[in-house]
């Protein structure tokens, strides 16, 4: 039987996992990779010794991955050494509650990292003395390690493509709605894309970046209970027909109501919240400041500067200079004023977005602006 320990690494990064691949193989263990926490998930099967665990990864961060890990009574003895960049009692804090035995921070020193390793093993090495299976032949160990990792690779990608056909789903609830208005797909990614911008320089953890991205598309999903007649008309609308209009909002919420998906409880918040103004002016609530939710003033602005600067059935675009302008004059009435500096503060970012999904706007008059159909 091989004495040799089998060590999971856990990042999200190719190149660390490559790194701590070649310092474990240096010390003489076996390893495994995983990308992301699913396939963490999986792979911990493997007759795993160690884990060392990344924090922060999108989807899953590593405090969920491990919390996890913990839940499964097999695993509970199972030593896990966060690997991080954190340095905060806070985090740390954390990652004990979710059930990690160590830290090492980034950029990992490899004296370090062979002491910790040697001492966490040592110590389930203790543990697992009853457990092992002394009469088992190597061959055997590598045949069933071959089954099951075939196995659960499959098993991993039937998941992701699930998640993806998930994430499908939504962007497509958001594109019906929108080719209602004579949008395309094209203003989807521009204004998820713009609200993860801002999400990020908002300093959101990744998981909820992730969430604002994938959310964010369905602000305007409540325009399917729209007619035809007002959200395609062409000139202004009459205060009964704007009155209707507005009820896009709590049509959205509705439809998006009483769903266990983070991503739709987000979108519905987007949907009711994102024409609410940060001086109490807004709809369909009349919100004000930070009693609107963080995602809707996130997202007013991301769809406000959209909507200015591209062609609707019922305006041209503005340039960006015009739509700059409208959007500082609107900072602490229309919009949170933490939000419209983050805006500017990651314009080339905004800017390399709307390149990648739009060419080009012209200049115009401004048209009624608390009337914009946005």
């Amino acid at each position: 039987m091989s004495d040799k320990k089998r060590i999971l690494v856990v990042d999200d990064d190719e190149e660390i996992r490559i790194i701590l691949g070649e310092f474990l193989s240096m010390m003489g263990y076996d390893h495994e990779t995983a990308s992301d926490g699913l396939e963490a998930l999986a792979k911990v099967k493997l007759d795993i010794d160690l884990v060392l665990m990344d924090i922060n990864m999108p989807n899953m961060d590593g405090f969920e991955v491990t919390k996890r890990i913990r839940m499964e009574p097999e695993y509970r003895d199972l030593p896990i050494i966060m690997v991080t960049s954190m340095a905060s009692r806070e985090d740390r804090l954390r990652a004990v509650q979710a059930g990690a035995n160590d830290f090492i921070a980034k950029p990992i020193d490899q004296t370090e990292l062979e002491v910790r390793t040697v001492s966490l093993l040592k110590m389930k090495e203790i543990q697992d003395t009853i457990k092992r299976h002394k009469t088992e032949l190597e061959e055997k160990v590598q045949q069933r390690t071959a089954a099951l990792r075939k196995s659960l690779d499959e098993m991993v990608d039937a998941q992701r493509r699930t998640y993806e056909a998930y994430l499908d789903t939504i962007r497509r609830l958001a594109i019906a709605a929108e080719y209602r208005d004579e949008g395309t797909a094209a203003h989807i990614m521009r204004m998820s894309n713009y609200s993860a911008v801002l999400a990020k320089g908002y300093n959101l953890p990744p998981g909820q970046v992730e969430i604002i991205l994938h959310a964010s598309p369905m602000h305007d999903v409540g325009k399917i209970g729209i007619p035809d007649g007002i959200l395609l008309k062409k000139g202004k609308l009459e205060d009964k027909e704007w009155e209707i209009m507005r009820q896009h909002t709590i049509i959205g919420a509705r439809i998006l109501k009483d769903s266990n998906s983070d991503f739709l409880k987000a979108g519905e918040e987007i949907a009711a919240s994102h024409h609410e103004k940060w001086d109490g002016s807004g709809y369909p609530g009349g919100l004000k400041g930070k009693d609107i939710p963080l995602y809707g003033r996130i997202c007013a602005v991301a769809d406000v500067f959209d909507a200015l600067t591209t062609t609707r059935p019922y305006k041209e675009a503005f340039s960006n200079e015009a739509a700059y302008d409208i959007i500082r004059k609107g900072r602490e009435t229309h919009f949170d004023p933490e939000v419209v500096d983050i805006f500017f503060d990651k314009i080339d970012e905004i800017e390399a977005v709307q390149k990648k999904y739009m060419e080009g706007s012209i200049e115009m008059e401004t048209p009624d602006f608390d009337r914009l159909r946005y």
